[in-house]
């Protein structure tokens, strides 16, 4: 298992008996978790277990110890690789962070370290973002000859503002956990050892809301900027018209009166 680019389990918390949130770990840790192929192969197959399985309610991706989240693509490959396959990568990497921003379930980035190019990247297309007091994020792609182009310079302005996000960009700067804070960039900042409580406690918060009403509401929510408000009310009018047949629409107003938590069963 240690041989492992990338591994999965479960864990839960002391809000629920559950084993309910699904834990995604990078584990290239010589590699400082650059991402290869092997890497985003990884993470497909972790997401496809995550999604079956309905135990899971809520991911936290996170990396092996407190050093480093992940520094990014492997620039190894990239420096050797011929252009088609360089090409490949790019495609590659765009589809995984598409498909993490559109996950069914909430997704968690738990930043335990430095976390940079690619490595920032795969955080912001998670929904949540939360860092250790140590880590140091970044866009250094132009110091390089590049640009983030696995989502980096589309999704950084709707979360910090555009401004900002021309600033990490075209700087290349590295800021502290505290300054990502203070923009945006991160939710909470917490020390190392109490990252993982953090964001287990966080997905656990989560978890225990309706399983379909958290995957309708990251939906709309993921398309706030790209329509007007008249839009995005006719997608919750749909959503809602939706949401009212549902099993656990009826649990959820039964157990307000009966003054219980609601259990939901995501039906």
């Amino acid at each position: 298992m240690s041989t492992e680019v990338v591994l999965f389990r479960k864990e839960g918390s002391f809000l629920s008996t559950e084993k309910n949130i699904g834990k995604i770990i990078l584990n290239r840790p010589d590699a400082l978790n650059a991402i290869n192929l092997d890497l985003i192969e990884g993470l497909h197959k972790a997401l496809d277990q995550a999604e079956q399985d309905k135990e899971v309610k809520v991911l936290v991706i996170t990396a092996e110890g407190q050093k480093v989240f992940s520094v990014g693509a492997d620039l190894k490959f990239v420096s050797t690789a011929e252009q088609e396959q360089v090409n490949e990568f790019l495609k590659k990497g765009q589809e995984l962070f598409r498909r993490i921003e559109d996950f069914p379930k909430p997704v968690i980035a738990a930043i335990n370290g430095l976390c940079l190019g690619g490595g920032l990247e795969l955080s912001l297309a998670c929904d949540i973002r939360i860092a250790q007091e140590e880590a140091k994020l970044g866009a250094p792609e132009v110091s390089l000859g590049l640009i983030p182009a696995w989502g980096g310079t589309s999704r950084l302005p709707k979360i910090v503002g555009m401004g900002k996000a021309k600033e990490l960009i075209l700087t290349g700067a590295h800021i502290s956990a505290k300054e990502a804070e203070k923009i945006g960039l991160v939710n909470k900042v917490v020390p190392y050892d109490e990252l993982n409580s953090t964001a287990i406690f966080l997905g656990a918060q989560i978890a225990g809301n309706a399983p379909l009403a958290l995957k309708e509401a990251k939906l709309i929510a993921n398309k706030a900027f790209d329509h007007p408000i008249e839009e995005g009310n006719k997608l919750e009018f749909e959503a809602v018209k939706r949401l009212s047949k549902t099993k656990d629409l009826q649990e959820g107003i039964q157990a307000v009166f009966e003054k219980r938590k609601a259990r939901f069963t995501g039906e």
